[in-house]
């Protein structure tokens, strides 16, 4: 989908541990990402908490460069761009805290992730937090038809918030996108 990048660090690994390099300005902007982050978050989940789908509205839409500091999820993503070919088309990747790979989410993107393992995941944001501009879609709408792969992965029962599990259908937030 046009705009998305998933990257892949160089890791340094030794018998000490590791290193990588989780933000470099200049690097990022050969890639085509030419944003100043302004606010960095990290949450912490335990293995089945399904987090999303999550965006927020315009004048307030983020950028986010999310990651995976330990553990793993099942990362999605759903074009919400009106004018995007991939309109209401859904991605999913694997982050890997051992991999260290990212990746980048432009706004129009509606975003979210189950834990597969318990996880420590961390987003760089182009843009504040803005209660009032917050929204979602319900992240097993079955218009968008989304595969969690829930059995493939171990999870009965995703472990999922109560506002989470108030979000719309795609449907219902299509014609104020």
């Amino acid at each position: 989908m046009k705009g998305l990048l998933e990257l892949f660090p160089t890791v340094f690994e030794d018998d000490r541990g590791y290193f990588l390099e989780v933000y470099h300005k200049e690097k990022l902007t050969e890639l085509g990402i030419d944003f100043d982050f302004l606010q960095t978050n990290q949450s912490f989940s335990k293995k089945s908490v399904l987090r999303g789908l999550h965006f927020q509205n315009a004048p307030f839409a983020q950028g986010k460069l999310v990651r995976v500091i330990s553990g793993k999820v099942l990362d999605v993503v759903v074009d919400i761009r009106a004018d995007s070919a991939s309109f209401g088309k859904s991605m999913k990747v694997i982050l890997d805290g051992k991999k260290g790979n990212m990746l980048y989410v432009p706004e129009g993107f509606a975003h979210g992730f189950l834990a597969l393992e318990d996880t420590h995941f961390a987003y760089h944001c182009t843009n504040v937090y803005h209660k009032a501009s917050e929204s979602g879609i319900i992240w097993n709408d079955p218009d968008l038809n989304i595969e969690w792969e829930l059995e493939k992965y171990e999870v009965s029962q995703p472990i999922v918030s109560e506002k989470d599990k108030q979000l719309p259908k795609f449907e219902e937030i299509r014609q104020h996108l």
